[in-house]
């Protein structure tokens, strides 16, 4: 059987790749560490010999004229040289949450939790919006064959406190930071900056215990961990704030694409906070929006549970981009 694509997440920290069939069924999978080796070696040595057809690679950093200089690796990665050091015929570089947009609308329902249903509106414009180590935002226009696309900076765009526990939080970070981007508060890193703002102001006391495993581990987890458990008024006063600012975020993006086609919310934390996210505050947060609330009321929202969109949406474009090929092959 023939192998259509490869697709692959390239991060920071790891890279995922897998070999699809003609049938989008996974041939082999495999996740390898990002760093101490080259793109195109870690490739190699995946494919073992295999040539697909073409490949389509999800990575963390923005992709100019098939050119990306990586966020957090010291990788410069084009397309024309990598198949010419792979051998594939074509070669196609997305922004990872590019790939994840693609991937929301053909990840299995199985993998989707409503949190308000709404209704979708076909062919209408969907968006999507992801909290992880940072903020990502993009939203998909139907063309009149299929949706593609739009990558959007939004997560950089200003924070809006909308009461005096955001405002006590904007105060905190604009006294060390000057400007406050959104993503400095609804992410995994702004988990960390509610928690340390709301402490300082002195909303809630922070535990020694607390204080102990935060400089053990990975803080963002520790206080989302707490604060699903209960009993730790600090941890629970940062999520409940992380979640009230993530839904009116989603609620401000909702309105500037005109979701109808709904808004699908990934990335890591969403799925590990859901019991949170599926209290109230987001959609109340979502919904808040004064003479426009029955806009946002009729959008239907979703949370995506697959850790591996971003292959589903490779997948997606591979297909596009083998058809176009065999297309003008046979024309």
């Amino acid at each position: 059987m023939s192998t259509l694509a490869l697709v692959g997440d390239v991060g920071g920290t790891k890279t995922l790749l897998r070999l699809v069939d003609e049938q989008g069924v996974a041939l082999r999978t495999a996740r390898f560490d990002s760093r101490g080796a080259e793109l195109a070696a870690i490739i190699t040595r995946f494919l073992d010999g295999v040539r697909p057809r073409v490949a389509v690679l999800g990575v963390a950093g923005p992709v100019l004229d098939g050119v990306c200089a990586t966020t957090n690796l010291p990788w410069l990665l084009d397309e024309r040289a990598l198949e010419r050091q792979l051998g594939i015929s074509r070669v196609r570089l997305l922004n990872d949450f590019e790939a994840t947009a693609y991937g929301v609308l053909h990840v299995d329902p199985s993998q989707l939790i409503s949190l308000q249903g709404g209704e979708r509106r076909p062919h209408g414009q969907v968006a999507v919006i992801g909290a992880g180590t940072g903020l990502g935002e993009a939203f998909l226009v139907w063309t009149g064959d299929d949706y593609v696309v739009v990558p959007t900076e939004g997560g950089h765009g200003d924070f809006a406190p909308r009461n005096d526990r955001e405002d006590l939080v904007l105060r905190t970070l604009r006294a060390r930071l000057g400007r406050v981007s959104v993503e400095r508060v609804v992410s995994g890193l702004g988990i960390v900056e509610v928690y340390e703002a709301l402490r300082d102001g002195g909303v809630a006391p922070e535990s020694e215990a607390v204080a102990a495993q935060l400089r053990a581990g990975d803080p963002g987890a520790v206080i989302g961990e707490h604060a699903l458990r209960g009993g730790d008024p600090l941890c629970e006063a940062t999520i409940d704030l992380f979640v009230s600012a993530y839904g009116a975020e989603a609620g401000n993006f909702a309105l500037r694409t005109l979701a109808r086609g709904g808004v699908f919310v990934t990335g890591g934390i969403a799925p590990k906070l859901l019991p949170k996210l599926r209290e109230g505050a987001f959609v109340q947060a979502f919904r808040d929006k004064g003479r426009l609330s029955d806009v946002v009321d009729a959008i239907p929202v979703s949370v995506v549970l697959d850790p591996e969109v971003p292959l589903v949406g490779a997948l997606h474009v591979a297909r596009a981009i083998a058809a176009r090929v065999t297309s003008a092959g046979t024309g």
